[in-house]
């Protein structure tokens, strides 16, 4: 497989970013401005009600963050004429059709001049409700499907889903595809059409009700988590990606589809700069937590491996499968993970967030060095309530709490630190499948994407993707929690 120049590729070619505040997609626009100035366009579709509100979320939420540091030293008092000719902001909204873009000659220009569309757009909590998370992340990637068919000049849709759409499996995880309507358990299959009837028909009786919105949310929350774990998904988010992915599958027809699938993403590795990050990611909040000095343990199964991968290399490895996906030469799925070829281990974060914070104690609000001991590590969920239950309650309070984890009565704990109890009970029942997460993504095809663009790309060197070279005491001791201490502590 020759991929050739990766800057080539990428001169004069006219990209829709969905999703464009996002994290991953800050970094992938970042670095396409960075090392590939020829770049036709950016539309960058942005939740928005009109031009003017568009044009502040971007000033706001993209250009004007330190990612783009770089690049405000490189162009100096010229970058602002350098990013109004070469990004557009596009008010819409991918939850609607068109992707909810109103302005008919922009929307007729996008299908004139678009070659590739990437859909980044997600919500990304694992209870969000589920209207919502069946609107974006499964018809909204239906909706960027429909209007890249309608660009006349479209190469190829590019999806940003996760490798946790594999749900609780164990082992080696491989890059397959999800046939419409396969559930992960039970014989009944999943009609996406029946979801959305069963959402609005909730919605419907909810406000019938006169429920207060707070309750609605809680309610759809749970009728969202309901649903996935009757289908064989621990969470909403998981699982809505998973029908996203099964609708592009389903109906693709000829258009050439990409599915990149990453595991937990960390901060950047080298670019623009090392450690940069926007908001606690999934392994985060432990680590903020245990430095804050209010987690004391860390949960982690014996057979478990974390798989953390940073967003630089993420971002290399979607740009490079893209030029092999239009030389028709690549797989439509990559994993980017590190659990098989450098795996890491939840111990081991324990282990490099003691040594890090026992070195640069965070100073707490009243400016005392938050003082850490070595946390407790369990290793079952057992293990886990029995700790709680001695270190927070009196006697009698933990019977209390064993009676009502042994029936799933957490609504039984009333007083106001059971209140506090029960969210973390909350909490640990949704990260519950991750600690414990016995699955390694196996990683094939990207691997082959790596070999590929070390011996046919002649800058194959700053679009690395190997996790191979992280040395992960370094990174996370050196780059990721530093990173963390600065952009979100």
């Amino acid at each position: 497989m020759e991929l050739g120049s990766i800057l080539e590729f990428l001169e004069n070619k006219t990209i829709l970013v969905t999703g464009a505040t996002g994290y991953l997609a800050k970094i992938f626009v970042e670095k396409i401005l960075r090392v590939q100035p020829n770049v036709k366009k950016f539309y960058l579709l942005l939740r928005a009600a009109d031009d003017n509100s568009a044009r502040e979320r971007l000033r706001d939420e993209v250009i004007g963050k330190d990612l783009f540091k770089v690049l405000r030293e490189k162009h100096g008092a010229s970058l602002h004429s350098f990013i109004s000719e070469r990004v557009t902001p596009v008010p819409g909204d991918i939850a609607y059709e068109d992707l909810g873009v109103k302005d008919s000659s922009l929307k007729d220009e996008m299908w004139r001049e678009i070659d590739v569309v990437l859909n980044f757009a997600a919500t990304t909590h694992f209870d969000e409700r589920y209207d919502v998370a069946l609107g974006i992340n499964t018809l909204g990637a239906l909706n960027a499907l429909n209007f890249a068919k309608k660009c006349v000049k479209i190469k190829m849709l590019v999806h940003v889903s996760t490798a946790y759409v594999c749900g609780e499996d164990a082992g080696l995880v491989v890059e397959q595809p999800y046939h419409m309507g396969m559930a992960k358990k039970g014989a009944e299959r999943i009609d996406i059409n029946f979801e959305k009837k069963m959402v609005q028909e909730k919605l419907n009786e909810l406000k019938l009700e006169n429920v207060p919105e707070k309750e609605i949310t809680s309610a759809m929350k749970d009728f969202g988590l309901e649903r996935a774990r009757l289908f064989g998904w621990p969470n909403t988010y998981v699982f809505t990606k998973a029908l996203g992915e099964m609708l592009l599958g389903n109906f693709k027809d000829n258009l050439p589809l990409l599915i990149i699938r990453p595991t937990m993403i960390a901060s950047t590795y080298k670019e623009p700069f090392p450690g940069w990050i926007e908001g606690a990611r999934t392994i985060d909040s432990i680590i903020v937590g245990y430095g804050k000095g209010k987690v004391t343990c860390f949960i982690s199964g014996p057979r478990s491996t974390l798989d953390v991968i940073p967003a630089d290399m993420v971002v290399n490895a979607i740009i490079v499968a893209m030029v092999a996906r239009a030389k028709q030469h690549s797989e439509i799925i990559y994993h980017l993970g590190s659990s098989l070829r450098n795996p890491v281990k939840l111990s081991d974060l324990h282990d490099f967030s003691f040594c890090y914070f026992s070195d640069h104690p965070w100073i707490n609000k009243d400016g005392e060095p938050v003082k850490i001991s070595r946390g407790t590590i369990l290793s079952s969920m057992s293990k886990f309530y029995t700790y709680m239950a001695f270190r927070f309650l009196l006697p009698l309070k933990a019977l209390q709490f064993f009676n009502a984890i042994l029936f799933h009565k957490y609504q039984d704990l009333h007083t106001g630190l059971d209140r506090k109890v029960k969210l973390v009970m909350r909490l640990v029942d949704l990260y519950k499948p991750y600690v414990f997460f016995e699955g390694i993504f196996d990683d094939i095809n990207s691997e082959k994407l790596r070999i590929a663009s070390k011996e046919t790309c002649p800058e194959a060197n700053i679009f690395d993707f190997d996790p191979m070279n992280i040395d992960w005491e370094d990174y996370m001791i050196n780059v990721h929690i530093p990173g963390l201490v600065k952009y979100v502590m």
